[in-house]
């Protein structure tokens, strides 16, 4: 997954097919595991890749609108996100980028979409011990039962750059 089919792309363009190496988006319901699967690509692979916390660019960056009790959260402002990440998005690929949604980005951002899920019973616990209260819990559960990151990835993207990845365990994403 992680090969581009151009070597001696132009490092003047930004589109998937002219990259040297891929852009690649790590999305999932929060508690699937992007995190820890990104942990590991960023130790394995080599320059030129490199991560992208979209949720802390976000953070360092204000790019909210609102905060909503309810959900114990920001709401997050797209556009001021996407303006904030353009110029680290070099043209010749590498980034390794992860948050929870992908709907918003840009499709020429990324060339592997990679869709983290895994077992409600598995992320209920895992939710519980980071502490979210019960709209949350409850959110976030019906977001992984009825696949919707999935989907969003699969209305977004090319059918080909989307991959669904299993993580129950640890083993899973190693």
């Amino acid at each position: 997954y992680l090969m581009c089919t151009n070597p001696n792309a132009d490092p003047q363009s930004t589109s998937p097919s002219t990259r040297s190496v891929p852009n690649i988006l790590i999305c999932g319901t929060p508690g699937t595991g992007k995190s820890s699967l990104v942990s590991q690509l960023v130790e394995h692979l080599e320059e030129p890749f490199f991560h992208l916390d979209a949720g802390e660019i976000a953070r360092e960056n204000s790019c909210f609108d609102e905060y909503d009790s309810e959900f114990d959260c920001h709401v997050l402002n797209e556009d001021l996100l996407l303006d904030e990440m353009e110029p680290l998005m070099l043209p010749q690929g590498g980034a390794i980028v992860d948050y929870h949604g992908c709907e918003f980005f840009p499709e020429r951002y990324f060339d592997i979409i990679c869709v983290l899920q895994c077992k409600t019973e598995v992320l209920y616990d895992r939710l519980v011990a980071r502490g979210y209260n019960e709209t949350k819990i409850t959110n976030n559960m019906q977001c992984e039962i009825f696949q919707t990151i999935l989907q969003e990835a699969r209305d977004s993207f090319p059918a080909a750059s989307v991959v669904q990845i299993p993580s129950n365990t640890p083993q899973d994403i190693n």
